[in-house]
């Protein structure tokens, strides 16, 4: 582990995870549980390269690094300040050799990036649209949480556009936009094979959707036993005590 610069309201966070760790704003925005689900649910091959779109602090791509012996991974990234600080992370865990940070553009990709480059791609992008709840009046959080600077349209264009033929999107999403979502998928020829719904409680309905596209892939999907976050006591279920990593008491 590097020594990295930490600056005035930030914190560093352990992700239980080869001892990587990860810079966090303490009044930004942070990743949260759906950054976790996605690295999980995606299923990628070795010495595969990957790229992580709307990369926040990066935590997509350290844990994806953390998890499967992957060729390289890049985070995409179109906040300065996230992208530097996500940078410092990677520095800090020693994982510059395989994980690279970039600040860019989701809308510039066809200018900025080769076609079909990548083996797989993930995102974890802004839920709302202007229509759906208040927008943050913290200009940060709100490019994260609203499709400020990218659309759903933006996303999965530039998903189409990094994939080689046969490569897998993966997505976490709000399930109240999901036949939007899978609409645009499957007008860019990304064809959802995999879905699972995530639901906090067992008698709660799901407030997340994880999805796995394939670029080209015949018209079949799997819908997957539904993940449940909280036993009703409020403590993980063994599932998501497993994907953390953690043993149970």
């Amino acid at each position: 582990m590097e020594n990295v610069q930490i600056k005035e309201n930030e914190r560093i966070d352990d992700l239980q995870i080869k001892d990587y760790r990860i810079i966090q704003k303490t009044d930004g925005f942070c990743f949260g549980i759906d950054a976790v689900l996605l690295s999980d649910y995606a299923r990628v091959k070795k010495k595969s390269k990957g790229i992580d779109l709307c990369s926040g602090t990066g935590i997509i791509p350290i844990l994806m690094e953390g998890k499967y012996p992957l060729a390289y991974v890049e985070g995409l990234e179109y906040q300065e300040e996230f992208s530097k600080m996500a940078e410092r992370s990677v520095k800090m865990n020693g994982q510059e050799e395989k994980v690279h940070i970039v600040q860019g553009d989701v809308r510039n990709i066809k200018t900025d990036y080769e076609r079909e480059s990548f083996d797989w791609v993930t995102c974890n992008p802004p839920y709302m649209t202007g229509e759906h709840g208040l927008t943050n009046p913290d200009y940060a959080k709100a490019i994260a949480r609203h499709e400020i600077t990218c659309s759903l349209e933006d996303v999965v264009q530039a998903a189409k556009w990094l994939l080689k033929t046969g490569g897998h999107f993966y997505m976490v999403h709000r399930p109240f936009r999901l036949a939007e979502i899978i609409y645009t998928l499957k007008q860019h020829k990304l064809e959802p094979k995999r879905m699972r719904l995530v639901h906090p409680y067992v008698d709660k309905e799901p407030n997340m959707v994880l999805i796995d596209a394939a670029k080209g892939g015949k018209q079949r999907i799997t819908v997957e036993p539904p993940l449940i976050v909280y036993n009703k006591d409020g403590s993980y279920t063994d599932e998501i005590y497993q994907i953390y990593g953690e043993m149970k008491n």
